[in-house]
């Protein structure tokens, strides 16, 4: 559910089970670090749960590149320790409930009954052991747990906590994808603080699905102008809570579609700086409430929502801010994605993603599209660029290597609209924003295939480094 910015998006990745189903930005109250102003139109938006730690600015290269070969250290790190936190839970993935473990004896030699013994067993002593068998093989939940650390010059160092519970909600249900519950939380050197709650719920044989999340925080942070002011940063501090709720019901064809409702509020103020050429947001030093009503469509062929190795993902989500619900500002967002797997091999996995974000009406600047959130595009700084419109496509490709390590390389286009008028001349121009990188992948569990992530990607003015739980899409 966490990332740099702050209050939280998603627990883990682009994964249903663990998002906080795509909370609108506009109640996450965090301004992402490297955001950049234009006139009234300001953009903030929480990162999809990883680390994005950027370098937009030419004269922090070098410091940025130490941060990120330190960063690589702490991978390490984190991987021998999510091993150590982890082993007593996979452990539990393996054995049954209630049921003792045989003597060693008695598994090496196990005793062979007279055939006259075997025909006089009733049916009860022969049902006995095969319901044995299938709580065997159905198991308790497991547990997720990672400590992931964050060194951004955008809120300072510190680290992120991720816990999270993955079960069936009912042993007789062998539809339903399993249910998720989790935290996170935020703490840095530099005064930020916030934590996240949610859980993605599926049950009576995959007709129903709930998703809730609550998150709270503040954050400090820098946003960055355009043009002449490209380089000039405006600390912020921003505060705010956020509560989305959604109802889906499968109405055929595995499609979902239902309700959904978000509120929540911000406050946002200036730290002292020296610069006063800076455009202030006219947002700052209000206590802004928005609440929307909307609808999701998902349609879901993933036979794992965590590792997915083939079938397909869609979703839409509409939001409608209207003061009418007591927001203070009127305006819509919409957003869209599509993911296809093929299974290369197996332990090879090619995905694919397209995403595409608008809003229309007077949003706050914390309110319209960021292009590099939700790991569209990995290798841009959060906020760098915002817009009404942005589009994004990219691919992955992802190898799983011996002792619960795995490697992925990747790569994407895309590209920002201000406007839909724009759309023709952005591709005429050629205006795109590409990005590449790579990245080491950690299983955290076993039995759902739940994999710590750290990917390094690189941009057209810099690079980022990212950790989270669940793959990027």
């Amino acid at each position: 559910m966490l990332g740099t910015t702050f209050p939280l998006y998603y627990l883990v990745g682009s994964n249903p089970a663990w998002q906080l189903a795509y909370c609108h930005p506009v109640l996450v109250s965090v301004i992402p670090p490297g955001a950049e102003l234009n006139g009234n139109q300001k953009t903030i938006k929480a990162v999809h749960m990883g680390i994005e730690i950027g370098a937009p600015q030419k004269s922090q290269d070098r410091r940025e590149s130490k941060t990120s070969t330190r960063c690589f250290l702490c991978v390490l790190l984190v991987c021998l320790g999510c091993l150590c936190a982890t082993k007593a839970s996979l452990g539990q993935e393996n054995q049954p409930r209630d049921e003792p473990p045989a003597s060693p004896s008695a598994q090496e030699n196990p005793p062979k009954p007279p055939a006259e013994d075997q025909q006089s067993n009733s049916p009860d002593q022969k049902a006995q052991p095969e319901a044995k068998k299938k709580k065997k093989k159905l198991g308790p939940g497991a547990f997720v747990v990672a400590p992931l650390p964050i060194s951004s010059p955008a809120i300072g160092s510190g680290i992120v906590p991720v816990l999270g519970y993955i079960f069936p909600i009912s042993s007789k249900d062998k539809v339903s994808p399993p249910s998720t519950v989790g935290a996170a939380g935020l703490i840095t050197n530099n005064g930020s603080r916030g934590f996240a709650i949610g859980g993605q719920l599926f049950f009576k044989e995959n007709t129903y699905e709930i998703t809730s999340g609550f998150i709270h925080g503040n954050v400090d942070y820098n946003i960055y102008g355009n043009g002449v002011l490209a380089n000039v940063k405006l600390p912020l501090v921003q505060t705010g809570e956020a509560f989305l709720g959604e109802f889906l019901r499968r109405i055929g064809w595995k499609i979902f579609i239902g309700p959904r409702f978000i509120t929540g509020r911000s406050f946002v103020t200036v730290q002292p700086n020296k610069d006063t050429n800076f455009p202030i947001p006219p947002e700052v030093g209000l206590h802004t409430t928005l609440t929307s009503v909307g609808a999701r469509l998902t349609r879901d062929t993933r036979p794992n929502h965590f590792y997915p190795v083939a079938g397909t993902f869609f979703t839409f989500t509409s939001d409608f801010f209207s003061q009418d619900l007591g927001s203070k500002y009127s305006f819509q967002s919409y957003r869209s994605a599509f993911d296809k797997y093929w299974s290369l091999s197996k332990k090879q996995v090619l995905a694919y993603d397209a995403n595409f974000c608008g809003t229309s009406g007077k949003p706050p600047f914390y309110g319209n599209c960021i292009y590099g959130t939700n790991n569209e595009l990995r290798g841009y700084v959060a906020g760098r660029y915002f817009t009404k419109y942005t589009l994004a496509t990219q691919a992955e490709y992802r190898l799983e290597l011996p002792k619960r390590f795995g490697l992925v390389v990747f790569g994407g286009l895309g590209g920002t609209i201000p406007g839909g008028s724009q759309l023709l001349q952005r591709v005429q121009d050629g205006h795109f924003l590409p990005s590449g990188g790579g990245g080491l992948r950690f299983q955290l569990s076993k039995k759902y295939h739940v994999n710590l992530r750290a990917d390094i990607a690189q941009g057209t003015q810099g690079h980022t480094f990212g950790m989270g739980v669940g793959e990027a899409f």
